[in-house]
């Protein structure tokens, strides 16, 4: 066709009156007056295009097969490296052995507060419950574990549960910002409200404005009613800053958990409280207290050093003098071995080597601890 003026307006022509259907069937809805011709050109045109469809298909597909053969073949061989790589890793030495000290962690920490504790794997995180700082554990309602127990480690506190199914469960991390539970001071008994940041940190809010607080002290929970959501006695973490301003009705402060949240493995879920409140038994050593232990263990060496010393210059002025002066002096040299602490060695009560995929599920009985 030759590009005349005719053909120009009846290009026109044509395009205004696609235009003013397209109109007209996107306002009609599904009243639109255009479904008739719609599914008459269905009905004609239909076959014809399956027809065409079924013999072009089996030549763009082997054409297509053809192009995509080395990619696939590239994608198997990086994803079976990469398994290798994964089962290595997971059988590493290394692995099973830091697993295996998460474990007697948590079994201590469980043993000397009196949890009894159901021990659980993440095996999930995030997105359970929208954004929420979650993670997904391989225990639940089988293994009795109900909405609302206290999640902890070997550090310290975790979470608490917040949907139960039958064999897996969701936790709620302490630093969501929609978590909060409730904190004791130590030494001062200061109560407060700590509360997830979403970061490495909490904001805790203790209800004494004037409460003497200073970086370095350390807090737990205090427990609920009932013990749920949480059990008394749970390491929280440890002041890293403190809000000096005046005039508030509470005080703030910024505590740094003990457990880090990003690197959570191994865990367990409270099932029974313990007897007694445990109060700050729990919380972790301090470095000067750590020192101290080891220079007075220094200082016993050099006095049993100088004891005997002493004992055998009294041994030697006994010999020099009569028989009666000697005996006496060596009454006075002779040294008494101090009784060893049978619970030295294992100050929690707890000491056990379980193995690593029975302790992941172990039940730990408080009436051992």
């Amino acid at each position: 066709m030759r590009d005349t003026r005719e053909s120009r307006l009846l290009l026109i022509l044509l395009v205004s009156v696609a235009f003013a259907l397209i109109t007209v069937d996107m306002r009609s809805g599904e009243n639109s007056p255009l479904d008739g011709p719609r599914e008459v050109a269905a009905a004609v045109f239909g076959p014809v295009e399956e027809g065409v469809a079924a013999g072009v298909d089996p030549v763009a597909n082997a054409i297509a097969a053809v192009r995509d053969s080395g990619e696939r073949h590239d994608r198997i061989s990086q994803l079976e490296e990469e398994n290798a790589e994964l089962r290595q890793e997971l059988g590493s030495q290394e692995h099973r052995e830091s697993r295996m000290e998460q474990v007697e962690e948590l079994l201590g920490t469980a043993g000397a507060g009196q949890y009894g504790i159901v021990g659980a794997q993440v095996i999930a995180i995030g997105a359970a419950q929208g954004f929420s700082w979650t993670v997904t554990i391989d225990v639940g309602r089988d293994d009795g574990i109900t909405q609302d127990m206290t999640v902890l480690n070997g550090d310290g506190l975790v979470g608490r549960v917040t949907t139960v199914g039958p064999g897996t469960a969701t936790v709620l991390l302490a630093n969501d910002p929609s978590f909060t539970v409730g904190t004791r001071l130590e030494g001062s008994e200061e109560i407060g409200f700590a509360t997830g940041r979403g970061d490495n940190e909490l904001d805790v809010q203790l209800l004494n404005h004037q409460a003497d607080v200073h970086e370095g002290d350390r807090m737990v929970t205090f427990g609920s009613e009932d013990n749920e959501p949480f059990v008394p006695g749970v390491p929280v973490g440890e002041v890293v800053s403190v809000d000096r301003s005046a005039g508030d009705l509470t005080r703030t402060v910024q505590v740094r958990p003990y457990v880090a949240f990003t690197q959570l493995d191994i865990v367990g879920v409270v099932v029974e409280p313990p007897r007694s409140d445990p109060r700050d038994t729990l919380l972790p050593p301090r470095p000067e207290e750590t020192d101290e232990s080891g220079g007075s263990a220094g200082e016993g060496d050099e006095s049993g050093a100088g004891g005997e010393s002493g004992e055998d210059g009294e041994t030697r002025d006994g010999e020099a003098s009569t028989d009666g002066t000697d005996s006496g002096n060596e009454t006075e040299g002779d040294s008494v071995e101090p009784e060893e602490d049978p619970t030295a060695a294992d100050p929690a009560g707890y000491a056990r080597q379980p193995e690593e995929h029975a302790a992941a599920h172990a039940r730990t009985d408080p009436a051992r601890s």
